[in-house]
């Protein structure tokens, strides 16, 4: 079960506001605002409701390991190469600043 620490930097962490985290997980924004501050703790099924729409909008949570709690982002999947896609990469050009 997550934290309400948790909860908010999940929620930085996919960019997603306090209103579209409630209409996501249908859990009202004030229990989850009162969550976030640690000033009221929510029922088992508010929290796993909130947690289920954090980590299907990518957040992973990291239970206490000895290192602490804590929240990342999952890995990205390798993007597919198109073939018309030039060889050598995209770095600057010769000649071009980078701004």
């Amino acid at each position: 079960m997550i934290t309400g620490s948790q909860c908010h930097a999940g929620r930085a962490l996919v960019e997603i506001s306090r209103a579209e985290l409630a209409s996501r997980s249908r859990v009202d924004e004030l229990i989850i605002e009162q969550f976030e501050h640690e000033m009221e703790l929510p029922g088992p099924a508010a929290i796993a409701a909130i947690q289920k729409a954090l980590e299907d909008l990518g957040a992973v949570f990291i239970c206490e390991d000895g290192g602490g709690i804590g929240v990342r982002l999952k890995a990205p999947k390798p993007a597919a190469r198109h073939g018309s896609e030039k060889k050598g990469g995209g770095g600057l050009r010769a000649g071009h600043n980078a701004q």
